[in-house]
């Protein structure tokens, strides 16, 4: 299992969901927002919406979620919650997320003096799953409230690989380049370029 496979499996899921009729897609994505603050497989009647189809090499065999379990749980739940209100799709491919959370400062704020910042760097440095998943829920949100979208395969790969002592300092430092780099003009741009989803949720 690679964490390609994990940002594959997250973007198939994701596609499901949009194509999906507006009642049924309006109520997974509800029934996803449940999940939000919970631990995967916590919620029993969350079960299918994220269960259905898991692969089996990414499932725990001992109770306790599997790495992939969490990066997979956290993108599809906190997609739902960023989705929400929205009338248009909040996953875009190549939205990093360090660049999209660079996003939030303001016109005149140093990156390093934004009150983002250190959501960001709770988050990026957050000890538990648990933990990070209320940074980020908090990002997410004022994500939503923005209209920044996030490519949620990349974050769902970020999320994999953040989990492991071995490669979560290069995620980290990933996500600091994205953040502290030039921000591309065309990003700051108002979201009226993004993808229409005219069945909104």
């Amino acid at each position: 299992m690679t964490e390609k496979t994990v940002g594959r499996y997250v973007g198939w899921r994701l596609e499901k969901i949009r194509a999906l009729p507006e009642h049924p897609r309006k109520a997974m994505l509800a029934n996803l927002r449940r999940g939000v603050g919970h631990a995967p497989g916590e919620i029993p009647e969350l079960w299918g919406s994220f269960l259905q189809d898991l692969p089996e090499a990414f499932q725990s065999r001992d109770g306790i979620p599997t790495p992939a379990e969490w990066a997979v749980y956290l993108a599809l739940t906190l997609y739902a919650l960023h989705q929400q209100s929205q009338t248009k799709d909040m996953n875009r491919a190549g939205a990093a997320f360090g660049a999209a959370v660079r996003r939030l400062t303001g016109p005149n704020e140093e990156p390093q003096d934004s009150s983002v910042f250190r959501r960001f760097n709770a988050l990026a440095t957050a000890a538990s799953m648990a933990e990070l998943s209320h940074h980020l829920r908090g990002v997410i949100q004022l994500l939503r409230r923005d209209e920044i979208p996030l490519d949620y395969s990349r974050l769902a790969e970020d999320l994999f690989w953040l989990q492991f002592p071995g490669t979560a300092p290069q995620v980290r430092l990933r996500w600091g380049q994205e953040y502290y780099a030039a921000p591309d003009e065309k990003e700051t741009q108002d979201t009226d370029s993004g993808k229409e989803n005219p069945n909104e949720e």
